[in-house]
C-alpha cells in the first residue's frame, strides 16, 4: 500500500455536543478503520471535574492529549477516527507531533443549537454550563493544520461524505 492509498488518521473535532462521536463512529464505519471515543481516555479525576462543572486547565488535559496522541501515531498507515474536542490550535500540534498526516474535521454550530443538544442528550457527563468556557477556547483551524470546518447541523452522513471528499482531496494534493 502506498503512502498515498494508506487509511486517513482523522480527529473529529469541536466542542460539546456538535456530534463528535455520532460522526466520528460513521466515518470510521464507512473508511473502515477503527474507531475510538476520545473521552474514554479521561481519568476518572478529568471525567469528574467536568462533571462538577469545572473546566478543565491546560494541564488536566496534557495527559489526556498525549492518549489520543498516542492511538493516532499507532493507527498511522492503517487509519483511524477519534473524536477528540482539540479545542485549541496548541493541542491539535500536539496531536500533529504524534501523528502528521493527522486530518481534522471541525464540527461547527451555534451556541444556541449547541446548547440545545447538550440539554436534549441524557447520561453525558459534560454539564452545559461549561459550553461557554469550550466556545470560549476554541482556536479555528489555520492553514497549517490539514482539515476542514464542516456545519454541524446538517445531517452526519452529509457530514462523513464531505469529510470523504475533503480526505480524498487532501491526499492528492
Amino acid at each position: 500500500m502506498t503512502e498515498e492509498a494508506a487509511a486517513p488518521v482523522v480527529v473529529v473535532m469541536g466542542v460539546s455536543g456538535c456530534g463528535k462521536s455520532t460522526v466520528g463512529r460513521l466515518l470510521a464505519e464507512t473508511l473502515h478503520v477503527e474507531y475510538a471515543e476520545g473521552d474514554d481516555f479521561h481519568p476518572e479525576q478529568n471525567i469528574a471535574k467536568m462533571a462538577a462543572g469545572v473546566p478543565l486547565t491546560d494541564a488536566d488535559r496534557a495527559p489526556w492529549l498525549d492518549i489520543v496522541a498516542g492511538w493516532l501515531a499507532r493507527r498511522q498507515g492503517r487509519g483511524g477516527v477519534v473524536s477528540c474536542s482539540a479545542l485549541q490550535h496548541s493541542y491539535r500540534d500536539r496531536l500533529r507531533a504524534a501523528a502528521p498526516e493527522v486530518f481534522f474535521v471541525h464540527l461547527a454550530a451555534s451556541r444556541d443549537e449547541l446548547a440545545h443538544r447538550m440539554a436534549s442528550r441524557r447520561g453525558h457527563f459534560m454539564p452545559s454550563s461549561l459550553l461557554d468556557s469550550q466556545l470560549a477556547a476554541l482556536e479555528p483551524l489555520s492553514a497549517d493544520e490539514r482539515g476542514i470546518m464542516v456545519d454541524a447541523t446538517r445531517a452526519p452522513a452529509e457530514l462523513v461524505r464531505e469529510a470523504k471528499v475533503a480526505l480524498g482531496t487532501q491526499a492528492n494534493a
